[in-house]
């Protein structure tokens, strides 16, 4: 059954670290993500993490109950960049879903894990994600780190909920830009549309920061790198389109007639790094593009070179 909490504070400090201190089993950025949300009040109202709290506030939310985990383990290949005690640094595939869901309990990056792990991973935050602390979407490539223990799902979660944890993507997007680096500071929430899809808006929406380098400009296509401040659902994808440049290859959000026999969006997570959880040194991986994608991108080299 679901836990309520229920703290009282007998001194002066922020709410979302007093609530930390006194949890255990529970990341920093999973709390983050309850105050986010407005389901953590003090004395019966909504406050922000950053409140103050004074003696006798009576903090009050309610943790949700750990749900059993409906993915059974599977025998699927998995490029491994790195792996020991505490992780795995993986180099996922186009195609594969990340974690189970209703009606996709197969075939998932974490079937994959639990195969490979003999089911040690670690299961914080009572989410049918064991191991997962972010994910990627489907269609996208590229590096992911999954925790092995609980201490290191949790050191890791931390270092995402204070931004330590860089990632850096490539995506071959439309059109020419100008700008030879820029950011995106536009928040993101739910459409009320469509509700598969995010969309840039001020409406019950989150901070979401993405920041783009220009590496390679083909005229009617721009190569970039874009590095994370934030993590939203589809963040880069949904920031590109924003600023008129989508991402080739995006069934999604991208446009409808597209050059190149694509099957999911030209996004990858080339680089990952962080704060290693039991050696407390900072490590950085990085993943080649998949061969579709320097596929396209010696297509459009060829097509520069005819052109000059």
């Amino acid at each position: 059954m679901e836990e309520k909490i229920v703290l009282t504070a007998n001194e002066n400090i922020r709410c979302d670290k007093y609530v930390a201190e006194n949890l255990e089993g529970v990341s920093r950025s999973y709390i983050k993500n309850l105050f986010d949300d407005g389901k953590i009040t003090v004395n019966g109202q909504v406050k922000s993490a950053s409140y103050k709290l004074k003696a006798g506030d009576v903090i009050e939310f309610t943790l949700p109950e750990a749900e059993e985990i409906d993915a059974f383990p599977e025998d699927i290949p998995l490029d491994i960049v790195y792996e020991d005690e505490e992780l795995l640094v993986i180099n996922k595939e186009r195609g594969m879903v990340v974690h189970p869901a209703p009606g996709n309990g197969s075939g998932t990056l974490v079937n994959a894990v639990l195969y490979h792990c003999k089911g040690n991973l670690s299961g914080i935050n009572g989410k049918m994600r064991p191991g997962i602390v972010h994910r990627i979407d489907k269609d996208t490539t590229g590096l992911l780190v999954v925790a092995k223990t609980n201490d290191a799902h949790m050191f890791l979660s931390d270092q995402l909920g204070d931004r330590s944890l860089s990632r850096e993507y490539y995506a071959l997007v439309h059109g020419n830009i100008k700008e030879d680096e820029g950011r995106v500071d536009a928040p993101i929430a739910r459409s009320e549309n469509d509700r598969k899809k995010m969309t840039v808006t001020c409406k019950n929406s989150r901070e979401a920061i993405t920041d783009f380098f220009v590496e390679e400009r083909f005229g009617l296509y721009t190569l970039v790198r874009c590095k994370l401040k934030t993590g939203r659902t589809h963040q880069i994808r949904v920031h590109m389109k924003h600023i008129g440049h989508p991402i080739a290859g995006d069934k999604t959000y991208g446009v409808k007639k597209e050059e190149f026999n694509l099957t999911g969006q030209l996004l990858h997570a080339g680089k990952i790094g962080f704060i290693h959880p039991k050696s407390k040194e900072k490590v950085q991986y990085e993943a080649a593009l998949p061969e579709d994608f320097k596929k396209v991108l010696d297509i459009l080299h060829n097509r520069r070179e005819r052109e000059d």
